[in-house]
């Protein structure tokens, strides 16, 4: 038979377990952050790139806010947010996507119309808003034709506000000098790709071939005329059509 201090020492475990259940706190761990310096956190990181966890947590300090160093550590790694020197880096798409607004690529298009006609079409690419400008087509592109090009493109861009800089071409023979001359007298430097190297101009080579099998492939072109109407309809929203003449028409 148990002894009476055995009996009472239970009754007093069972009521101090009682009470330890009710204190429990229902969430583990420290409790949650308030809501408003989550969101000051995070838009601190996000406007200063830059800062890591303790200069985030000094700054808090600064404003009256005290915070633990790990509790930032923890809303910045609960967010996704990536530490400051990997933050901060450049990356390659970042560097590519800021050169954007400043390239230019061109092209010339070739395809056979329905009377085994050889017709050549000139086309200009943004690489910043993927906007093709189809500047003319001709089944004899001349010096004075691809030059007259030239001029119209560089009025085409003042027009539009554009503040390109560089414009991508491979080595085709039907580029005379006076092509690069204009696009320089416009502050525009011509960069030309190296030979069998078409990814130096990928923008402009994934369009062609866009075109290609979208367009080409499909449909018979009769005539010069069908075919700048053809292409004006196959991206009406990206496409911007320059009616040149075969022969070269005067500057605006």
């Amino acid at each position: 038979m148990e002894r009476p201090d055995t009996v009472l020492r239970w009754h007093r475990d069972l009521i101090a377990g009682r009470y330890a259940a009710r204190s429990k706190p229902k969430r583990p761990g420290r409790p949650l952050t308030v809501r408003s310096i989550r969101l000051l956190v995070l838009r601190l990181v996000r406007e200063n790139p830059g800062w890591g966890y303790r200069r985030v947590r000094g700054e808090l300090l600064v404003l009256g806010i005290k915070v633990a160093p790990s509790t930032v550590w923890r809303i910045l790694n609960g967010a996704g947010v990536d530490p400051a020197p990997e933050r901060s880096a450049t990356t390659w798409a970042g560097l590519l996507r800021s050169q954007a607004e400043v390239l230019l690529a061109c092209h010339f298009l070739e395809t056979v119309t329905l009377t085994v006609a050889r017709m050549y079409v000139l086309e200009v690419i943004e690489h910043h808003t993927r906007r093709v400008r189809v500047l003319g087509a001709t089944g004899h592109p001349t010096t004075a034709w691809v030059t007259q090009g030239a001029r119209n493109l560089v009025m085409d861009l003042q027009d539009a506000g554009c503040r390109a800089r560089f414009l991508i071409r491979d080595r085709d023979g039907k580029f005379p000098d006076l092509f690069d001359a204009v696009l320089a007298d416009a502050n525009i430097r011509v960069v030309l790709t190296r030979a069998r190297m078409p990814r130096m101009n990928a923008v402009m080579e994934r369009w062609v071939q866009t075109c290609r099998r979208e367009l080409l492939d499909r449909t018979l072109i009769w005539n010069q005329r069908h075919l700048l109407h053809a292409s004006a309809s196959s991206r009406p929203s990206t496409t911007s059509i320059g009616l040149l003449r075969a022969s070269p028409t005067p500057a605006r």
